[in-house]
């Protein structure tokens, strides 16, 4: 348990002092926001602070926190300190200085921040990362909440040929339907507090219950005596497996869409850094519990590589019992669709602002809607009907959700110099997640299937030239923040 609640003690004691440096350098203003001054009813709606803060964290929460830590777990107790330095440094500075750009530039989504910072050419090539990042996350989040409610709430086979799951897959795709139309204090704001609750009540019932239950955690002086792997090409597999619990650029797309909603600067830190932090949490508690698991023979190597879902359901029922089991596992479903449905309205708005629909005129917003959700349904049947359809999204998003962190570093790091920041923040962790994307890439079959000796030179050679760019690209100093 030591190397377990030392990561935690990093998390929250880093979090609270890294979040404070990055808002006395970031330094709030009384301006008015966009969503004071640019009221529309529709994306432009003032919410209050707590409901704000609330919807960041669901949205941002897929099943990633969960699924990706039951994953990465196998390479060892390891995972219990990169997870939180990561977060600290990256993830939850990524999302903060990201939500914090798009207030003062108007509520902008990233293709509008990372046109403005970065040029009208790099953000053609992030319109198309960003676009299928968002797609393929709409869907594996149909996807995964469905098959968990039918095989662990139903106790029904979740294959394609159970006319069930394709009951369930329709109510969770009229819902993102309904969510992704309608204003966003109308549903989103109304919903998410109940599924909040939800959320909050499992993970404290999973923390519990690694306590109450005895599960053995292995220390990180003991992990090559035990097994682990953590030696086998630890970067780039393991920040690309764990991607959600510690720096995600899908994160980006959500916060620009919050920054439409917050009426006041002061309320950034909360909203944006200190629910990453809460999401890192989240990804440590179900990080602890995979490794107890699998010390306790509730599961395997196996199973926690290829079917997380199912280890879900294991370990929530063996901590709380069937009934407070199955409101963990209810967490678990809810979290990918709450930010499924936001990744399909930020998807929505990506489009519309790029291609300049007027999307306060209903009609145009149900247009846009329906045909990001036909393209949806698509690639959900294909995914369902072939055997490696789901691993094979699921891969490609990882990478792509880790490439459009990549753009949000860059476009930080630009803001940042041009307004005499300490750009390094944000240079750092972009560099490294650059050799983490292109290593990955080249080795990965859904790639260039390279050895790993070049993906390791190549992405070393592009990093490190990444990074020279950046430093040598000079900005024109800009002293006021809109």
């Amino acid at each position: 348990m030591i190397t377990f609640l030392s990561g935690l003690a990093v998390l929250l004691i880093g979090g609270l002092i890294y979040g404070r440096v990055s808002e006395r350098i970031i330094k709030p203003t009384d301006d008015a926001t966009p969503a004071v001054s640019m009221q529309d009813g529709v994306d432009y709606v003032p919410m209050n602070k707590k409901k704000n803060a609330l919807i960041e964290l669901l949205n941002i929460a897929g099943t990633g926190p969960i699924l990706g830590p039951l994953q990465g777990i196998l390479f060892g107790p390891i995972a219990f300190i990169t997870i939180p330095i990561g977060c600290v440094i990256g993830g939850a500075f990524h999302d903060y200085m990201v939500g914090m750009i798009s207030v003062r530039n108007k509520g902008a989504q990233m293709p509008g921040l990372v046109r403005q910072f970065l040029g009208k050419h790099i953000n053609g090539v992030y319109l198309v990362f960003v676009s299928l990042s968002l797609l393929l996350l709409g869907t594996v989040f149909i996807y995964t909440p469905g098959d968990l409610f039918v095989s662990q709430i139903l106790n029904q086979d979740s294959a394609a040929t159970n006319p069930v799951v394709w009951i369930v897959y329709g109510g969770i795709f009229l819902y993102y339907i309904v969510a992704t139309f309608f204003p966003i204090d109308k549903i989103i704001g109304k919903v998410y507090p109940i599924f909040g609750a939800i959320l909050l009540l499992s993970a404290v019932g999973v923390f519990v219950g690694l306590f109450v239950k005895g599960y053995p955690l292995v220390e990180i002086w003991d992990a090559e005596a035990m097994g682990y792997p953590f030696k086998t090409n630890f970067i780039p597999i393991f920040f690309v497996t764990v991607s959600c619990g510690i720096c995600s650029g899908f994160h980006s797309t959500q916060a620009t869409l919050v920054s439409r909603t917050m009426v006041n600067e002061h309320e950034g830190r909360t909203t944006f850094y200190d629910m990453m932090i809460l999401e890192g949490v989240i990804a440590m508690i179900w990080a602890a519990a995979g490794m107890g698991a699998l010390q306790m023979g509730l599961t395997s190597a196996d199973a926690l590589s290829n079917q997380p879902t199912n280890v879900v359901g294991i370990v929530a029922k063996d901590m709380l019992g069937s009934i407070g089991g199955i409101i963990a596992v209810v967490g678990v479903i809810v979290l990918p669709i709450t930010s499924g449905d936001t990744a399909l309205r930020s998807l929505r708005l990506i489009i519309g602002d790029s291609v300049k629909i007027d999307q306060k005129k209903k009609k145009n917003v149900l247009f846009l809607a329906l045909s990001i959700f036909v393209v949806v349904a698509g690639l959900l049947t294909w995914s369902k009907l072939n055997p490696s359809g789901f691993n094979t999204l699921w891969q490609y998003f990882a990478w792509a959700n880790e490439t459009i962190a990549v753009f949000a570093f860059s476009m930080i790091a630009f803001y940042m110099k041009q307004h005499g920041m300490p750009y390094l923040m944000a240079l750092i962790p972009g560099t490294f997640y650059q050799y983490v994307v292109v290593s990955y890439i080249l080795n990965a079959r859904i790639g260039f299937n390279l050895p790993w000796t070049w993906a390791y030179i190549v992405a070393g050679v592009i990093a490190a030239g990444y990074a020279i760019i950046v430093m040598l690209i000079k900005t024109k100093p800009k002293l006021n923040t809109v």
